[in-house]
């Protein structure tokens, strides 16, 4: 398939990994495939659907998967001609050979407009939200598309990026849908979406995905998991995309470093912390420090689940790492200690990354209040 143009590729894929439209089949969704397909045979498709679930669990995927079927199927009401009414579709696959599936491809079908995040002219760089020109475009196509009868399949990815007057301009048309047109909004916080807007989309909710499923999801990806699988299925939480992004940069390495470091508390192997810290804090990895972050989160809320059950995960993440849970959240006292320095840290961490505190600093107190924790 062709290269996603740069905006889109930054805006709603994961670095180094296939764009969401070039997944051939949508795996372990089959009950939200299954609700779109019989919506689509009862011939009363709603106009609007809000896809939900975690981070990186196919949503993308499925309103891909949605868009070149309903591009390429004709209507359930169509008699067939002489040959009669075809039965109706068992699944939303669509052979890759199909015109409309080279379209889609190749970035080049009418019928098909995305929505995302995109570059600022003026600065050249990424905007952090979907502002109203993007939403006020889809009138224009909608306009310049409508003659020829066809259907329309608009995706907003995520729906939760809008701004105010993104939002309020979407809702305008949802309050007064296009003929044939279907608009599907990718949402991983619906919270975050105006109530009028979720009033007035029909939801499909995508679970998280089991082991052996992640590990075929990634294979599609083009990612060999291979001994990593259980480990990267353990910290993804069930999360393809977050499997991939920890795959691709590196994640377990970093998370093995974290689960050695933690088994060197209380007496904190300073080097070693002032190594990871400057490793994450050079200049252009913005993405590792984020991730370095992720993981701790990752980590000390394992730490805090081993001291409330009193037993670590069944898999382990790292070596070792069933050991140092166990030493360092013994009960459920650790465990409330353990709970309360994530939160901390979480928000530390946040208010240093918004005021641009010195990254290498940052990690390094980080990792001074998992040792006062440790003495604790």
């Amino acid at each position: 398939m062709a290269t996603p143009a740069p905006d889109t590729q930054a805006a709603d894929q994961v670095p180094g990994a296939p764009h969401p439209s070039a997944a051939p089949r949508l795996i372990g969704q089959d009950a939200a495939q299954q609700a779109f397909l019989d919506a689509f045979a009862s011939e009363r498709l709603h106009h609007a659907w809000m896809i939900t679930g975690p981070r990186g669990v196919g949503k993308a995927t499925l309103a891909w998967s949605i868009a070149r079927f309903l591009l390429a199927t004709p209507d359930p009401g169509d008699d067939g001609g002489m040959f009669g009414a075809p039965p109706p579709p068992m699944s939303l696959h669509i052979d890759p050979d199909h015109p409309v599936a080279h379209r889609i491809a190749a970035r080049a079908e009418p019928g098909l407009k995305s929505i995302t995040r995109t570059v600022n002219e003026k600065t050249g760089r990424m905007r952090d939200q979907i502002v109203v020109d993007d939403i006020r475009r889809l009138a224009g196509f909608f306009q310049m598309s409508a003659t020829d009868g066809g259907r329309r399949v608009v995706i907003v990815d995520a729906a939760d990026d809008m701004n105010t007057q993104a939002a309020n301009a979407l809702l305008k048309m949802l309050e007064e849908p296009p003929a044939r047109a279907t608009i599907m909004l990718i949402s991983h916080q619906p919270s975050r979406l105006l109530p009028t807007i979720r009033s007035r989309c029909r939801t499909l909710r995508l679970g998280t995905l089991a082991p052996e499923q992640m590990a075929d999801a990634m294979a599609q990806a083009g990612i060999d998991a291979g001994d990593n699988a259980a480990a990267l299925a353990e910290l993804s939480a069930g999360s393809v995309g977050e499997a991939l992004r920890l795959s691709l940069s590196g994640g377990l390495q970093i998370y093995a470093e974290i689960i050695s470091l933690l088994g060197s508390l209380p007496n904190l192997d300073r080097a070693r912390a002032l190594k990871l810290a400057e490793a994450a804090a050079q200049r252009g990895v913005d993405d590792k420090l984020d991730l370095l972050f992720v993981l701790l989160d990752v980590a000390m809320g394992r730490l805090a689940r081993t001291g409330a059950t009193g037993a670590p995960p069944a898999t382990q993440a790292a070596p070792h790492e069933s050991t140092v849970l166990a030493r360092l959240a013994p009960n459920a006292h650790a465990a409330r200690g353990w709970a309360t320095t994530q939160q901390h840290v979480s928000a530390r961490a946040a208010h240093g990354r918004a005021v641009n505190l010195d990254p290498a600093a940052l990690v390094l107190d980080t990792f001074f209040k998992l040792q006062q924790q440790a003495l604790a």
